[in-house]
């Protein structure tokens, strides 16, 4: 029985969890949630965990996977994580252990549909599952992108920065908010990390509304009628809907994150799924994709574990 280290590194809070592999299945052991921002590197984060009272200490499990929110290089580093302070880099700290590795913390999210965390998933589009591609997409402090394909012997999740990508808008009063998400964001463009993330929540609100106000102050305010819901529902929607097109997800498509498994609302209204299949070419397509939603707050963690196990050869 091997035991594994997995951690979800994002830009509010940086999870750790302590597995054992029980033939095959990640059984968890011990937890702990740290604040991200409260330590000025990856080096004092470790610290913390090593002197909480977390039952994993160095050298005490056999290999270890880290899911960041960042590009990630060779596997040992990313060394700008764009909504955390500091980057990470595994040659300067040691784990003890001859396997560790760092992976994108979505390149997590698409594992995660291989274990227990998407066990009970919404289902918000039945369609027809079938083997091929799957998607995975999820908005939070950033917007996340991964696709998961099956290998010979195992799974494996591609890596993607895909929430830097410009945003694309329609219309005279999406370009009106286009050109004001790009002022108030302060970026190049408008682009999906500035606008279906909470930072989007916010400023699509203040920009039909007037109003600046905190996300979670916003999603207590706001209902199914809303502008707002309309308007956050719409762009999350062209988000997975582009996705969707982009990699032909037969597989089905999960969305992640904490925006909507906060908020089920924003994939729930009819905004959702009528944007979804707003498509003059793939709109049979996209009504046939299986569409689910994992709420599940280990799932980051259960995915990192599960890379971790195939490291071992598991």
């Amino acid at each position: 029985m091997a035991k594994i280290l997995a951690a979800d590194i994002g830009g509010t809070n940086s999870r750790f969890a302590l597995f054992d592999d029980a033939n095959g299945e990640l059984v968890m052991e011990d937890s702990i949630w740290l604040k991200t921002h409260g330590a000025e590197s990856f080096a004092q984060l470790l610290t913390q965990l090593w002197e909480s009272d977390f039952q994993a200490k160095p050298g005490g499990f056999d290999s270890a996977a880290l899911a960041v929110a960042g590009a990630v290089r060779d596997g040992v580093e990313c060394p700008y994580l764009p909504n955390a302070p500091w980057g990470v880099d595994l040659r300067k700290v040691d784990f003890r252990v001859r396997k560790a590795c760092l992976i994108n913390d979505f390149a997590a999210q698409a594992y995660a549909c291989r274990t227990r965390a998407v066990k009970d998933a919404m289902i918000l589009q039945g369609g027809e599952e079938e083997d091929g591609v799957i998607g995975v997409i999820g908005a939070g402090t950033g917007l996340g992108y991964s696709a998961l394909i099956k290998g010979e012997n195992e799974w494996v999740a591609l890596p993607s920065e895909g929430g830097h990508m410009a945003f694309p808008f329609t219309g005279k009063k999406e370009a009106e908010y286009s050109e004001f998400n790009r002022r108030a964001s302060g970026r190049n463009w408008a682009e999906g990390d500035s606008v279906v993330t909470g930072l989007g929540l916010q400023l699509v609100h203040k920009f039909l509304t007037g109003e600046d106000k905190s996300p979670a102050d916003i999603s207590e305010a706001i209902t199914p009628e809303s502008e707002t819901t309309k308007w956050y529902a719409r762009f999350y929607a062209r988000a997975c809907r582009n996705w969707s097109i982009a990699l032909m997800c037969k597989g089905g498509l999960y969305i992640a994150g904490g925006i909507a498994a906060k908020n089920p609302m924003f994939v729930n209204v009819p905004e959702f799924l009528e944007e979804f299949h707003n498509s003059h070419v793939y709109e049979e397509f996209l009504y046939s994709v299986p569409i689910k939603l994992n709420t599940n707050e280990e799932s980051g963690l259960l995915g990192a574990g599960l890379y971790a196990m195939q490291l071992l050869g598991r």
